[in-house]
């Protein structure tokens, strides 16, 4: 499928799927999106432990670059998976503008870093996190009480619903410690059924820049 670099709405880059009219990250805001939903709503519920964190469409790395910089930040040991069926190409890589909009320009070779790395192998990004990178389709997942948080970040109900449903939650589910968090960008009705349906409990909360919700989901 047709795919080109396109500017969001806070001046950071994503990845367009034209045949599908679908981002890779808000049109509102790739960045702002990210820290809105998985850091504020995600990873911030952790303080003082270490965070072993499931990401759900890998993609761009901008949530794992966001992530680390944030673990750096806070002084947090953070394990990240992060799980793609389709990676993004190391040429796509180098158009995103995510280093400059995040100034962060002493972290450019950790982001470079985190995109050349083995596939299937955890590697050593910054002292205090670890990435491995999965190309795996999501229904292959067989993780069982392993993680703390999951990254849901998948594409859109409106062009893979088969990615929103009861089967691939109660897959997230099973991956969950008990208390793990689910955070993702969508709000949809059957989205939040399907997650009630699997056993977990379901918040809605206030969504980033030209969303009015998203979902917050609890394995308890």
């Amino acid at each position: 499928m047709k795919r080109k670099i396109i500017t969001t709405g806070d001046g950071s880059k994503t990845i367009q799927i034209e045949d599908w009219n679908e981002q890779y990250h808000s049109i509102h805001g790739a960045v702002q999106e990210a820290y809105h939903v998985f850091i504020k709503h995600g990873l911030s519920l952790f303080k003082d432990e270490p965070v072993s964190i499931l990401e759900i469409g890998f993609g761009t790395g901008l949530n794992a670059i966001i992530t680390a910089l944030e673990a750096f930040k806070s002084n947090l040991t953070i394990n990240y998976t992060g799980v793609e069926a389709y990676p993004v190409s190391l040429e796509e890589v180098s158009q995103l503008n995510y280093i400059e909009q995040l100034n962060a320009k002493e972290s450019a070779d950790v982001f470079a870093k985190m995109h050349k790395v083995e596939w299937e192998v955890s590697n050593t990004i910054l002292p205090n996190f670890q990435l491995l990178k999965r190309k795996q389709d999501f229904l292959e997942i067989t993780d069982k009480a392993t993680y703390n948080l999951i990254y849901f970040d998948a594409f859109g109900a409106r062009v893979q619903p088969e990615l929103w449903t009861e089967t691939v939650f109660k897959i997230m589910y099973n991956a969950l410690k008990t208390n793990g968090v689910l955070v993702t960008y969508a709000a949809k009705g059957s989205v939040r059924r399907a997650m009630l349906a699997v056993g977990f409990k379901v918040e809605r909360l206030p969504g980033p820049p030209g969303k009015r919700e998203m979902l917050r989901a609890t394995k308890s």
